[in-house]
């Protein structure tokens, strides 16, 4: 698909349309996981301005190649050809054991913060769960890939340790919840 006009009009009337080219309405829960996605495609975003490793920029904007994936295959359905592939699973998979690895074993709940990588990494997880219970509502009344579930899953996984090792990597203290 090729964009080459912006502004459409077809928007005007609070519809939009799908991969498929149904129209439906902008509050509708398939829009809410797009829109949910399309913010925490932004917050990466962010985290790849921030952070100066060559490394780990490659890595999240493969993440955010996956994100439009999804975004794609939920937009045209479940008859759509596989555009998010198991093996990035299992990738996200193998850089949360190797990360671990790295990571004092985790005592109590973190608070986000420490750095400000770390904190922007943080709020991206927190758009992932967000992206991901609307998810599980679009779930509940339409045809879905399991994939999308378990990616969106992994993915909140692998940006909390990541965020847990980028305020270690600064030599900032990890702060838990201070039970009262």
């Amino acid at each position: 698909m090729r964009i080459t006009k912006v502004t459409t009009k077809k928007g005007d009337k609070g519809k939009t349309s799908l991969g498929t080219n149904e129209f439906v309405s902008k509050s509708s829960i398939d829009i809410q996981v797009l829109g949910d996605l399309d913010e925490l495609s932004s917050v990466l975003g962010l985290v790849i301005v921030l952070y100066r490793g060559k490394e780990l920029k490659s890595k999240i904007k493969d993440i955010q190649n996956d994100i439009f994936n999804l975004g794609g295959e939920i937009s045209i359905g479940t008859e759509c050809k596989d555009l998010l592939k198991v093996n990035r699973i299992r990738n996200l998979e193998e850089e949360i054991q190797l990360i671990n690895k790295k990571l004092p074993p985790l005592r109590e709940f973190i608070l986000p913060g420490g750095n400000e990588i770390s904190a922007r990494i943080h709020h991206a997880r927190a758009v992932c769960r967000r992206a991901e219970r609307s998810l599980v509502m679009m779930m509940e009344t339409k045809k879905y890939k399991d994939i999308w579930i378990k990616y969106l899953n992994r993915l909140s996984d692998y940006l909390f340790v990541l965020a847990r090792l980028m305020g270690i990597d600064k030599d900032s203290p990890e702060d838990t919840w201070k039970r009262t």
